[in-house]
């Protein structure tokens, strides 16, 4: 498939004057709705693809290959722009480059490689930390090497604002900005003035993940460069009290008939692309 156009609207977004939040996916027919609802960019983060593909939590269970091929799926469901999240790029600075060739092929129209020791060593546990400066600057040129596509967009994340503290979160981010990469990712940051700070530092759009409450702005944070600005994962969340709230009183015994909170017949057509489906049938087995 070709991925081009996709990659170039999330790159337009990126240049313009804009913030936007962008819609959390986790599979093919959540990026439809996300699509089909306007969102211009989805989301897919490792905490939801741990989730999807084992049921397990955040703890960077989850493999290269098993992770590129979810991506994949939720890919080609659509024409959605995806951004995702490549962790630590699951391994060394060798591994990333890897990471980002599997992703491309994959799809995405953007990936963060991120500086968190991951996962985590033993005797840490309780205690996240950072790689040094010089081992994140060494994946970021990985990650920008395993580029083939020069539209993909390539973001170097950091967690330091609520580990290291802003200052490390500044040096951290020019050095990745100096490595060449498109835009920043941060996340934990709290305050305006640390936004500003961090703002008034890089030249290149910043990714917002993990905002405080008076980050809520979009014009505001449009002022300050940021470009996307992470809301979190409810949808998956959302997703888990449905099906769990719909076996529990199938379980207890109510017909289904009386569930309540059922996709409609015509809403399972939209998300499953039912009239396209059976356009194609019609087309190539015959048939009324």
């Amino acid at each position: 498939m070709n991925w081009t156009e996709r990659r170039e609207r999330f790159r337009a977004i990126l240049a313009d004057g804009r913030c936007i939040h962008p819609g959390s996916v986790f599979d093919p027919i959540s990026a439809r709705i996300a699509e089909d609802l306007g969102f211009e960019v989805g989301m897919f983060a490792g905490s939801t693809a741990s989730l999807t593909v084992l049921g397990a939590p955040d703890i960077i269970l989850l493999t290269l290959s098993e992770f590129a091929a979810q991506v994949y799926r939720i890919c080609r469901a659509g024409n959605l722009a995806l951004l995702v999240d490549a962790d630590h790029g699951y391994g060394n600075a060798l591994n990333v480059k890897r990471t980002v060739e599997e992703l491309e092929t994959a799809g995405v129209a953007g990936l963060s490689i991120e500086d968190t020791d991951l996962p985590q060593p033993y005797g840490t546990v309780g205690a996240t930390r950072l790689i040094p400066v010089e081992e994140g600057v060494g994946k970021m040129r990985a990650a920008l090497e395993g580029r083939q596509d020069p539209n993909l967009v390539i973001a170097g994340r950091t967690s330091a604002p609520r580990i290291t503290g802003i200052e490390d979160t500044i040096s951290r981010l020019k050095a990745y900005e100096a490595a060449g990469v498109d835009a920043v990712f941060v996340v934990g940051i709290k305050t305006r003035a640390d936004l500003e700070a961090v703002s008034a530092s890089v030249n290149i759009p910043i990714i917002l993940g993990g905002g405080g409450s008076d980050l809520g702005d979009l014009d505001y944070l449009a002022g300050q460069g940021v470009r996307v600005a992470l809301q979190g994962h409810q949808p998956i969340m959302a997703g888990i009290q449905a099906v769990y709230a719909t076996l529990k009183a199938l379980k207890e015994g109510t017909p289904p008939a009386d569930l309540d909170g059922l996709a409609s017949g015509e809403l399972m057509k939209q998300v499953t692309r039912g009239a396209e489906v059976q356009g194609w049938t019609k087309e190539f087995l015959g048939g009324e």
